[in-house]
């Protein structure tokens, strides 16, 4: 569910020179504006690709005449060029078309360099290709995974330390090949479509973001895996109705809240081959996670962050890999969940580690000993730690992102490594959103600044003095086309809920309002524990909302109770199993208060959302009919029984321990109270948050014979992107329904 709602809230990137060819000059906004050319759509710098010491990066630069652009290594300090690998080794033999590579990596020694081509989509990614190593002594490139392998089928393949093989998974088993002579070592042969060796099934891509599931061992003799058994989780099936002459099923292992989970366990087999040793974490295979797995700054030990079924225990344990022996170190609980810690950091040679605790009431950082026994706080005081972005081990200090005053805003913090108050490295004056990527090392970051009116702009910065060095993206086109629009106000607002809780929103006024009239309000919801919607950061997707205002709407959205916001443990927790209820009393409340304000029509509120937002949408409209008119639900989880184990459970438990509050939390439950217009949006080949909930929907608001309308797109995912011409077509049908059953303009 949060996938399709970080898609919506992602910077769009597009080349520059498309923007500044895109539209004539004008105030006023269309769709066909919006979403079939890059009016709103912001230029960003490429990655870069740094070197291990952080001194120099790479990028490709085309020179004239050249049919393949050449890599060249760049000095951050001077912009000195040096041509690392000439655009002619990028063409294989016997072939005039250079490969474009979609991710690249060096070895170690910088020998040799390993280009990712001709990629292919798994649910959500491109994680599926061809891999070549291109030696740069000699110039030869080869192309990976020998004779039998099928075209894009090799995933995350990557150096051994020494750079002499590659490991990649293929097709559900691990293989090592030698760089030399593409001699091929087959690690694992039980590989199927229901036993998942080095990659994962749906859920734990989708919910812990896992998807690359092997690991070198630091001295090269080995490799660490995870194995997943899917046999006994259930095929979902989607319906292929267009495509063929009769209909077809495409079987999707989901498995539904309360079901069986894949069995999941961590192996170590030698890189030449021989059998696996498998690590002995406690609890039964099918009702625990294994979250997280790295080597212990050793060959002789991993690290792993284990879940029970409920996740509100993470143990992280020590494995000896000779003997599978696992031993507890650190335990963090919570009554509600425990969040996954992304990954970690380890100090003074493997003697300690960096982890991120929210056992004091707030998200912070602590310096743990490899035995557990000491844990030291490393950034008091009552804020959260939004994320770790780098460690610099060199210098001692830990960069951080926060935002202790304003929760709709990011910048960067530092301290150090042993601990202390932490100092502010974002530039003062610049308030919003602050974005990083810093260098190995930590002597140079690339950081992207924008806030809610303003696109963003991105530059290389040395660390820590914040120190501009140059440029690298600007969208001066994009700002005078923003300035041009005719437009209202902008206001970031707090506003009282009731019952003691205020609530952080941004409230869109149209062009020319007045206050003295009465306008209508369109409320956009999401109000799940995955993702904030009021930030104060430029949002390429929010010029529907701009188009919606100059029809004369207010357009507003709020952060209820429950996401993530860095408001400490005890708001983002609150809704434990009552994902929904009291979400929906925050929004609620809100539009109430809102209805007390000069210029709103209160007996005008529109609600709509996607995704979790779709959910949200539904609860609002049936919860609360005297309050909202209209409602536009996409993709919505009208029953929460039908969504995944992971995500579902982790917010509201097991439904067979406590089934009432599964009922409560449904949107589905209170059906039979809408009052208002329901326009209600699915794609059928919604892998993500099935159709079949919105058919049960539609079931039961037949029922209760309540008039509503339904649009099903023919197998869209939950993006509901594909085909020519989808997305325009959805967003002019929300307009259309927006307008037709609550008129714009002020009374």
């Amino acid at each position: 569910m949060r996938r399709l709602f970080a898609a919506l809230t992602l910077l769009l990137a597009t080349p520059l020179a498309a923007q500044q060819a895109a539209e004539p000059d004008s105030s006023t906004l269309t769709l066909e504006r919006i979403f079939e050319s890059p009016f709103f759509a912001a230029n960003r710098a490429p990655q870069l690709r740094w070197t291990p010491d952080g001194k120099s990066f790479y990028r490709f630069e085309r020179r004239e005449g050249q049919r393949a652009p050449d890599m060249v290594q760049v000095d951050p300090a001077t912009g000195a060029q040096t041509v690392i690998v000439p655009g002619a080794q990028f063409v294989p033999a016997g072939d005039t078309v250079p490969l474009r590579p979609a991710g690249i990596q060096f070895s170690d020694d910088g020998r040799t360099l390993l280009l990712y081509t001709n990629t292919a989509r798994v649910w959500r990614q491109n994680t599926r290709g061809d891999y070549w190593v291109l030696d740069r002594g000699t110039g030869k490139l080869r192309q990976l995974g020998g004779k039998d392998a099928k075209p894009s089928t090799l995933m995350f393949a990557k150096f051994s330390p020494q750079g002499d093989r590659v490991a990649y998974v293929r097709e559900n088993n691990i293989y090592v090949e030698s760089v030399k002579d593409g001699k091929l070592r087959q690690l694992t042969k039980d590989g199927s479509r229901t036993t998942i060796n080095g990659t994962f099934d749906w859920v734990y891509e989708e919910e812990f973001g896992l998807r690359d599931g092997f690991r070198w061992s630091p001295d090269g003799k080995s490799i660490a895996y995870w194995q997943l058994d899917a046999s006994g989780v259930r095929d979902f099936l989607l319906i292929n109705d267009t495509d063929s002459l009769y209909s077809f099923t495409i079987p999707v292992q989901y498995p539904k809240a309360g079901t069986t989970n894949s069995a999941v366990r961590i192996g170590v087999v030698g890189a030449d081959g021989g059998s696996t040793r498998w690590m002995a974490p406690p609890g039964a295979p099918r009702d625990i996670y294994l979250a997280r797995m790295e080597w212990a700054a050793s060959s002789s030990e991993l690290v792993i962050q284990h879940l029970n079924r409920l996740q509100n225990t993470l143990t992280v344990l020590l494995a000896d890999v000779k003997s599978g022996r696992t031993t507890p170190i650190l335990v963090d609980q919570d009554e509600a969940w425990v969040d996954v810690v992304d990954d970690w950091t380890w100090l003074d040679g493997g003697k300690r580690f960096i982890w991120l605790s929210e056992r004091d009431g707030w998200r912070h950082a602590y310096s743990v000993s490899r035995d557990g026994k000491d844990v030291k706080l490393l950034t008091p005081g009552d804020y959260d730690v939004i994320d770790v972005t780098a460690i610099d081990t060199t210098g001692g200090s830990i960069y951080f992102t926060a935002s202790p005053d304003n929760a709709t805003q990011r910048y960067l913090y530092r301290v150090p490594v042993t601990g202390g108050a932490a100092t502010r490295l974002s530039p003062a004056g610049q308030s919003g959103m602050h974005q990083y990527s810093i260098a190995p090392g930590a002597a140079y970051a690339v950081h992207t600044f924008s806030n809610y009116t303003t696109p963003p702009t991105t530059e290389l910065v040395r660390l820590p003095s914040h120190e501009t060095v140059r440029q690298l993206a600007e969208n001066a086109a994009l700002a005078r086309r923003y300035a041009n629009l005719n437009k209202g106000p902008v206001k970031f607002v707090q506003v009282d809920a009731g019952n003691g809780v205020t609530l952080d929103g941004i409230v869109m006024y149209p062009p020319g309002f007045d206050s003295t009239r009465k306008y209508p309000v369109l409320f956009h919801v999401y109000g799940e524990p995955a993702a904030q919607t009021a930030l104060d950061a430029w949002n390429a997707n929010d010029g529907f909302h701009q188009f919606v205002a100059q029809q004369g709407y207010i357009v507003a959205t709020f952060d209820n109770r429950g996401t993530p916001a860095p408001k400490g443990r005890a708001w983002r927790k609150s809704v434990y199993r009552r994902i929904g209820v009291l979400a929906s009393e925050d929004q609620t409340g809100v539009a109430r208060a809102m209805g007390r304000w000069p210029g709103v029509d209160s007996t005008r509120f529109a609600v709509w959302g996607w995704s979790g937002g779709g959910s949200m949408t539904l609860n609002l409209l049936f919860r609360s009919p005297d309050v909202y008119k209209v409602g536009m639900s996409v993709a919505p989880v009208p029953d929460v029984h039908l969504y995944d184990t992971i995500y579902q459970e982790r917010y509201m438990g097991l439904p067979q321990q406590n089934e009432a509050d599964y009922v409560a939390s449904s949107p589905l439950t209170y059906a039979n109270r809408l009052k208002g217009d329901l326009l209600v949006v699915h794609g059928s080949g919604d892998d993500n948050v099935h159709y079949q909930g919105t058919e049960r929907l539609v079931n039961e608001l037949v029922k209760h014979k309540r008039p509503f309308q339904l649009m099903v797109y023919p197998n869209r995912s939950h993006g509901i992107f594909e085909g020519e011409g989808t997305t325009l077509h959805l967003y002019s049908l929300l307009a259309r329904y927006l307008t037709e059953h609550l008129p714009a303009g002020p009374r």
